[in-house]
């Protein structure tokens, strides 16, 4: 048990952009138990805190960078904590990958989260994006979450205790960073046949409609109210869009892709000037679904 240091990680090596520099250090927390000397720690190496899942959904500046990273503790096997009529809640860990929940679940005739197949990040990145996909989100299943703050140190946190949106999650009392260590999630059962034929159907989709192998963070831009970012960047001419190694892709133009040797200037150029174009075309300001570091 203890905190493991890291010194130097490369953002290139931990994001799915594959891109960004060198943060100060990345503490491991190996046990929960280990929680209450992490903000010392954290004080102690400086830098602002960043709670690192599987960088999916981040673009990392390039260069030395202000961050120290934390990880949470390698996750046990999802367990069921309780059964009430039709509803299951299902416990898992953050670190755990969402698309092995999904499997899981899926082997255990467990509905409910179907719609998030394909969305590659871990559970924690999940519930702190309230990540979203095919008509439900994180918050449609969530009943409570396993936080850490040097606020309130452990604690579940109850739906009432956050708030939730489009893409974000945060509890009502921390100012300052918090980490996600677990979630219990409501489900139904329904055959395991039906279940893996719907993720096959969302899979298959996903697949011929973004670009799914690529160096990516996913959708760059949030939907606008009643309209698609992909559209209206597609509409704009973005869709294949180059500067230097980063690209809109060619199969989804609200990916921003890493085509080999792209640096986070590329990038943040291309996002730039695809919202400056977008805002002149249409009227309507894209805002980030991406998270820039810091």
């Amino acid at each position: 048990m203890g905190l493991t240091v890291r010194q130097n990680p490369s953002m290139s090596e931990l994001t799915t952009l594959r891109l960004g520099g060198t943060a100060i250090a990345e503490v491991h927390v190996e046990d929960v138990r280990d929680l209450d000397a992490l903000p010392g720690m954290l004080s102690t190496l400086g830098g602002t805190p960043l709670m690192l899942g599987r960088g999916s959904n981040l673009l990392a500046r390039d260069g030395e960078l202000p961050l120290t990273l934390v990880r949470v503790p390698e996750p046990a096997k999802p367990e069921i904590v309780s059964v009430s009529g039709e509803r299951t809640t299902v416990r898992a860990d953050a670190g755990m990958g969402l698309p092995a929940l999904l499997s899981w679940l899926a082997g255990k005739g467990l509905s409910g989260m179907e719609g998030l197949t394909g969305i590659p990040g871990c559970v924690g990145g999940a519930v702190a994006m309230n990540a979203g996909s095919y008509g439900t989100d994180m918050r449609a299943v969530m009943r409570r979450v396993l936080l850490f703050s040097p606020q309130c140190g452990l604690r579940w946190a109850d739906l009432e205790d956050v708030i939730t949106g489009y893409r974000h999650f945060a509890p009502r009392t921390e100012d300052h960073w918090f980490l996600v260590l677990a979630v219990e999630v409501d489900v139904v059962e329904a055959t395991r046949e039906a279940i893996k034929a719907r993720m096959t159907e969302i899979m298959n989709t996903k697949r011929s409609t973004q670009p799914l192998d690529a160096w990516s963070a996913g959708c760059v831009f949030k939907n606008p109210a009643g309209e698609s970012a992909g559209r209206l960047l597609d509409r704009s001419g973005f869709r294949g869009r180059h500067l230097g190694g980063m690209a809109f892709s060619e199969v989804h133009a609200n990916f921003l892709i890493n085509t080999g040797g792209g640096t986070s200037a590329q990038a943040l150029e291309l996002i730039a000037e695809a919202q400056a174009t977008v805002a002149a075309d249409h009227g309507v300001n894209l805002e980030l679904e991406v998270k820039v570091i810091p």
